[in-house]
């Protein structure tokens, strides 16, 4: 094959302008110009590193670059199967024209590039930053996703942290993290599609990214924390609903040189390890702790069997050994009524509704539709057999105390996942679950009979406790 250019350069590219005018290689271009339009969009936004999404950095370094030597390889495929038919049928040329416009192929192939690079840039510019964005969203985590995890999207509605994007915490900024979950979440995926995943899903979770990464970039402890009035209302199960309240004043603390719990746990040189006896971390059989001043003292507990710590996991204390529900809380029952009535979803004014409530929400129902039914029913039909007078005054306080409880149900418990009460421990505290007491129990020794105190004043200041009007109340202005 002989071109009329005497160029050695444009001899080579006028059959190589011919052979690649068919679809296999214009299919590569596209995907090629596709996967160049898209990288220079993105590329400005690594550049000047304020790139807060993880997906900006998986699209960009792992996908672009497969995308664009696949299309790469589809050219040449294109160009060498159109020569083997050329070269079977004898069609094959002879001579090409000039590379100039007036060449009709080179003409075309032009046009097509200008046109697909010009339609990239229009489309691929919108769709790449909404199709981020949306993978980045809490609907995608939450329901397209990952529809197995609903307790934890449900709970996580109901949270401070409900306008905080699920990435944001659980993978944090960067492509390394993002890779190292979404790897570790291949056995997840398998386990989801032949629903082999285990109900409910077992915490703590073992790969998470450390919290001084991602909790740290808004609660950071070297700010002082104070300390902050906390108000528990709490209604008795007798017939009026007896209301008492707790009055705290918890110590905070966090900063430098300060104490109260932040200064205690994760105060400037304070070094904390423990080491768990169980999977969900509630017995915690040894613990040290290191000063500011580097002194290391072991706390081993009282009942502690078997040589420690050689058989068991050492872990360094994280934000989340305490707070591991930060987002994801689950109530028991009891507290749960209480909030809701203190709140006004439940109305204390029904005799019993205390009682009945929690009652109500302890029975077992298979299914959440069942719940549906059966819990606004058994409202209704309790105050209609018991208080028809006051079923007859106040249905609709009845009807509201119905759907309040039934709310505090589907907030907390998903018989499809086997999510019940109780199911998720919450270490903040020491009401409800053992919390701060898996190491402050008094039970805590060291060497020499120091033990991990115990002192309640620590922590927080008992203003009130259970009292139908609290002084404090009337004295701070909060109660008249």
């Amino acid at each position: 094959m002989t071109n009329s250019s005497g160029s050695p350069l444009r001899g080579w590219l006028s059959p190589v302008v011919h052979l690649s005018n068919n679809w296999i290689s214009l299919i590569g271009v596209v995907v090629v110009t596709t996967a160049t339009v898209l990288w220079v969009l993105l590329l400005p936004t690594t550049l000047r590193g304020n790139v807060s999404n993880p997906y900006f950095g998986i699209v960009l370094y792992l996908v672009l670059p497969m995308v664009f030597i696949g299309g790469l390889l589809i050219i040449p495929l294109g160009i060498w199967l159109r020569r083997r038919r050329e070269r079977a049928s004898g069609t094959a040329p002879t001579s090409f024209p000039p590379l100039t416009f007036r060449n009709p192929e080179l003409r075309r192939l032009a046009l097509f590039v200008v046109l697909t690079s010009f339609v990239n840039v229009v489309i691929a510019g919108q769709l790449t930053y909404s199709a981020v964005n949306y993978m980045d969203s809490v609907s995608f985590c939450g329901q397209t996703c990952h529809t197995v995890m609903q307790p934890e999207f449900t709970a996580y509605q109901n949270s401070p942290h409900s306008r905080v994007e699920c990435v944001q915490c659980h993978i944090g900024p960067g492509a390394g993290w993002f890779v190292r979950s979404k790897l570790s979440g291949v056995r997840q995926v398998f386990a989801v599609t032949f629903h082999t995943y285990d109900r409910p899903i077992p915490t703590p979770v073992h790969n998470l990214r450390p919290a001084r990464e991602t909790c740290e970039a808004c609660h950071w402890p070297q700010v002082y924390g104070g300390d902050r009035l906390k108000i528990l209302t709490k209604f008795a199960d007798d017939e009026t609903n007896t209301p008492t309240k707790t009055v705290l004043m918890m110590h905070i603390g966090g900063g430098k040189g300060t104490q109260g719990i932040h200064g205690a746990h994760v105060g400037p040189g304070i070094r904390i390890r423990f080491a768990p006896a169980d999977e969900k971390r509630q017995t915690i059989p040894w613990v040290e702790y290191r000063d500011a001043q580097g002194k290391a003292t072991v706390y081993t507990a009282s009942d502690a069997k078997g040589p420690m710590p050689g058989n068991l996991e050492i872990r360094e204390m994280d934000c989340v050994d305490c707070h591991n529900r930060p987002t994801h809380t689950y109530e028991m029952p009891e507290p749960a009524v209480d909030r809701m009535m203190a709140a006004g979803g439940i109305s204390p004014s029904l005799p019993f509704v205390k009682k009945t409530s929690v009652a109500l929400l302890k029975a077992a129902y298979n299914s959440r539709a069942e719940a549906e039914v059966r819990i606004p029913a058994a409202f209704e039909n309790f105050y209609k057999e018991k208080y028809p007078a006051i079923y007859a005054s106040k249905p609709d306080e009845v009807k509201q105390a119905g759907r309040g409880a039934l709310a505090v149900f589907e907030r907390n418990i998903f018989p499809e996942m086997r999510v019940t009460w109780g199911a998720y421990p919450n270490n903040l505290g020491h009401n409800d679950f053992p919390g701060c007491f898996r190491c402050h129990d008094d039970q805590h020794a060291a060497t020499g009979g120091a033990k991990i105190t115990q002192d309640c004043g620590a922590c927080h200041n008992l203003l009130a406790m259970e009292e139908a009007s609290p002084k404090i109340l009337s004295e701070l202005g909060l109660e008249k």
